[in-house]
């Protein structure tokens, strides 16, 4: 279940920028989820956009464009579940993000100011409807049950596991797949 949210300077995004940056940006989530175009993907490909007024956003002590490049200030902040994306597939989620910025802005630019953060969710702490929903059930939503990645997610998640009972912690922690607690 990845997450955007786009923060940007007040004034920089129109109503047409925004509507084709969000289509962008969506196909980024879908093919961050390897590709999941189905309506279980699309119901999981969740963009926000948040304006912060241009007085409220300082870069290097200054709120003028004096450290900005085009297209301006973007901090977008990508949340994935944990264990989802090794550090290649991270990189390539940082490039698509800000070439997705670059073409829905249609200035282009450097895009030196354009921020990503891809922050991860600890397995079980992502909720809907009241219940938790793990990893392997967003697997199976969006129509990914295998795979290299879902395997690469899957070795994680038992080198996590290893590593918690070798330090004898309590099984009740969490932070794993449900199909590799006790309780699963």
């Amino acid at each position: 279940m990845p997450l955007m949210d786009v923060r940007y300077a007040e004034g920089s995004l129109d109503d047409t920028m925004k509507t084709k940056l969000a289509g962008l940006l969506t196909d980024v989530l879908i093919r961050m989820e390897g590709g999941a175009n189905t309506p279980g993907g699309r119901a999981f490909a969740w963009v926000f956009f948040s304006a912060f007024a241009t007085r409220d956003w300082w870069i290097g002590g200054q709120t003028d464009a004096t450290y900005v490049s085009p297209p301006g200030k973007f901090l977008v902040r990508i949340t994935i579940p944990e264990g989802y994306m090794n550090t290649a597939h991270k990189n390539e989620v940082h490039a698509w993000v800000v070439a997705a910025i670059a073409e829905g802005t249609g200035l282009g630019g450097s895009c030196d100011s354009i921020l990503t953060v891809i922050e991860e969710v600890t397995e079980g702490n992502w909720g809907c409807a009241g219940h938790p929903i793990s990893l392997e059930s967003i697997a199976a939503t969006v129509g990914q049950n295998g795979g290299p990645r879902v395997a690469w997610s899957r070795r994680y998640f038992e080198a996590k596991a290893r590593a918690r009972d070798g330090a004898e912690y309590p099984t009740d922690t969490g932070g794993l797949l449900p199909s590799l607690t006790q309780a699963g």
